[in-house]
């Protein structure tokens, strides 16, 4: 009986119905391990967050924003007007309000530009990179400079303020004025650790967990459907492709609602809009990898199907399945060259993961393989070969066939093709038809089709003795 056999078990269509309920909530969760993976990956990891947030000083938008926020916040915490009043002469004083006003427009311009220079864009990394360390040592208990009962998450950009003061022109003395309290974004305040904590613990595990989950429903599925496995295997994979595009149709519309929620005024809208695509990349690559996952699963399913490409493919692979050795020896070399040097998605460049992946592929493989075993017990590599001489021989022969018929009806044989070489090509590509059905590597039906295409090449308009 093969996989797809239907068992003979009067139960066998509610373990069906209970294979299929299975798998739909098996695709469910993959839909909500996206996100899991996705927030987990962006908001808790430190490289990840780092490099999105060196990102944005890519973005125009982004810093012309940031340029605005430190010019803002030099002339809210120095009095930049006192400052240039006491470095005028009297007579000139009376110009430091105007000097002032227009001194501002010229940070705005100085601020933008410096933003664009990657010794700027070094600072606000490294400020981005302090920050998130202090959210992650908060959030997971605290440490020795951080205490959770008065601790504060906080951007600093003092040092980004410094080097705007400096392209300035009159930083020397402002620095000195600028209050220690000046450009520090707070993040998270005392009052909302509990719950950054709390949601912090159930993210670290729950992309684990809900991969896991998924995969033991499909598991089950598996186990309670004997007869059906080949149809949970590509009700699965449908599933996976499903949840992914369902993901990224999500993204889609999330990014509006995030856009038009988040930004108070018209102009904003762009920058939460460039933010959220610069944050946004991890979430596509985790829906697309369980597109790819699903097809995986798609492909090895037609493959061990019934259609007759499929089967004629196992044929064809048999003689070689059937040999340990050969057949986990080319998967070997699969699995090198696609889950540990190609590696289209990101779990298989982790290494729990990408062996996870292994396993569940070496699964399939070994599935597939004892199937092929079962429908072709008898193939062998030895008669695989002989019949790829015969096809090949069969081929020759056609060509030559073709190449004489074009040298014109009626016309004379060449001296060097005499009519009984022809006659005889045939008689022993017949002898070797014969053969290969008296040793199994041809059934009936493949015998009478190549029995009559090497007879209807018989150009001498006299029918071949059948031989056989």
């Amino acid at each position: 009986m093969t996989p797809d056999t239907p068992s003979v078990d009067q139960h066998a269509p509610r373990h069906r119905n209970l294979a299929r309920v299975l798998v739909t909530l098996a695709s469910l969760v993959a839909f909500l391990a996206i996100f899991a993976v996705w927030i987990n990956r962006q908001v808790l990891d430190t490289d990840n967050w780092t490099r999105a947030s060196s990102q944005m000083l890519e973005s125009p938008v982004i810093r012309a924003q940031l340029a605005d926020y430190l010019s803002d916040q030099l002339y809210a915490n120095v009095d930049v007007e006192g400052e240039i009043r006491k470095a005028l002469p009297p007579r000139a004083k009376g110009l430091a309000a105007p000097a002032a006003s227009a001194l501002r427009n010229q940070v705005e311009k100085r601020a933008a530009a410096a933003l664009a220079r990657p010794r700027v864009q070094a600072l606000w990394e490294n400020a981005n990179r302090a920050a998130h360390k202090q959210l992650l040592t908060i959030v997971n208990g605290g440490g020795s400079t951080v205490s959770t009962a008065n601790g504060e998450v906080v951007l600093d950009l003092r040092s980004l303020l410094r080097e705007t003061q400096a392209q300035v022109g009159v930083g020397g003395r402002l620095v000195k004025a600028l209050p220690a309290n000046a450009s520090r974004v707070v993040v998270m305040r005392s009052s909302q650790l509990d719950g950054a904590q709390r949601a912090a613990r159930v993210l670290k595990h729950l992309p684990v967990v809900l991969v896991v989950l998924s995969l033991a429903l499909f598991g089950g599925a598996l186990a309670v459907s004997s007869g059906w496995r080949r149809n949970a295997v590509r009700a699965y994979g449908i599933g996976l492709i499903a949840a992914g595009g369902a993901a990224l149709a999500a993204k889609a519309w999330a990014g509006d609602t995030v856009v038009n929620s988040l930004a108070s005024t018209a102009a904003m809208k762009p920058v939460v809009r460039v933010v959220w695509d610069i944050y946004t990349p991890l979430f596509v690559q985790a829906a697309t990898a369980g597109i790819v996952y699903g097809a995986i699963l798609l492909l090895g399913a037609a493959i061990a199907g019934p259609t007759g490409w499929a089967t004629a493919l196992r044929r064809v692979c048999a003689p070689y399945l059937r040999e340990p050795a050969i057949a986990w020896g080319a998967f070997a070399v699969l699995v090198f060259v696609v889950v540990l040097w190609w590696a289209p998605t990101p779990a298989m460049r982790n290494p729990v993961t990408a062996l996870v992946i292994i396993l569940l592929l070496a699964f399939g493989f070994e599935a597939l393989r004892r199937r092929t075993a079962h429908e072709f017990p008898d193939a062998d590599r030895a008669a695989a070969s002989a019949r790829y001489r015969a096809q090949l021989a069969g081929l020759a022969g056609s060509v030559a066939g073709r190449t004489r018929g074009e040298r014109g009806a009626g016309a004379q044989p060449d001296a060097a093709f005499p009519a009984g070489v022809a006659e005889d090509e045939r008689l022993t590509q017949l002898e070797q038809l014969r053969d290969l059905r008296a040793n199994g590597v041809l059934d009936e039906q493949e015998f009478r089709a190549e029995k009559a295409r090497i007879l209807g090449g018989n150009g001498s308009g006299h029918p071949t003795a059948p031989v056989g």
